[in-house]
């Protein structure tokens, strides 16, 4: 019994390796509890605190000195209220879209758009950036929400593959149209500090519908990404 409990201890921890270094994708929606906005964030503040300062000291560090004692609070609140502020709803930017009273028809592009997350398999950061193209049907968004709404899907554990999807689909409904198209080009430091080590590699994801699905719309959507 002893050895085929130890068996099945070291095929999950397989498991569990497998799909983080494979990034498994379980949902497009990112996978919340039903109580998750339950606490306040100064309750998850102080929850996680606790928490990271057993991590710390887990790992033989000494929490008495001048150096070390603020990190678990600095490191909750930072958890909260910054890098994964995106999971409150309540955080969403407000998106103030117009009508399209110019009646500009071709294509609006947002390119290099700064973009900061996290791996949800390894909570370490992923960076890069996204290009956001959209062609109107009647509605026009204010250019800096494009960037509020890239960032607030990056400030929560990510799967790169299901933050351009949601990008992607929050525009289309925003904007009222299904001629969208959203590139993310970025660097995992899961990839770059462990595992394969590698520095050099991007990963680059794309979602698109609409008129984007003709090739020669896509084409030219990537070619204006060069200039």
């Amino acid at each position: 019994m002893a050895n085929t409990n130890e068996i099945m201890r070291v095929a999950d921890k397989l498991k569990i390796e497998i799909e983080g270094d494979n990034h498994v994708m379980t949902s497009i929606e990112t996978p919340m509890r039903a109580d998750a906005f339950d606490k306040t964030d100064d309750e998850k503040i102080k929850i996680i605190q606790d928490c990271f300062a057993v991590i710390m000291e887990t790992l033989g560090l000494d929490l008495n000195d001048d150096s070390l004692k603020g990190t678990p609070y600095r490191v909750a609140k930072m958890y909260v209220k910054e890098i994964f502020a995106g999971l409150d709803p309540k955080n969403r930017p407000n998106i103030s879209v117009f009508d399209n009273k110019y009646g500009y028809g071709k294509m609006l592009i947002e390119k290099n758009i700064t973009l900061r997350s996290s791996c949800e398999h390894h909570f370490l950061p992923i960076t890069g950036i996204a290009h956001v193209g959209y062609i109107s049907s009647g509605k026009v968004i204010g250019l800096s929400k494009l960037n509020r709404i890239v960032d607030y899907y990056g400030r929560r554990p990510q799967v790169q593959e299901r933050m351009t999807v949601q990008i992607y689909n929050d525009l289309k409904k925003e904007l009222e149209t299904d001629d969208v198209i959203v590139v993310v080009d970025a660097e995992h430091l899961c990839v770059q500090a462990r595992g394969i080590k590698d520095i050099q590699s991007s990963t680059v994801t794309m979602e698109y519908g609409g008129k984007f699905n003709e090739p020669h719309q896509r084409e030219e959507f990537l070619r204006l990404l060069e200039k």
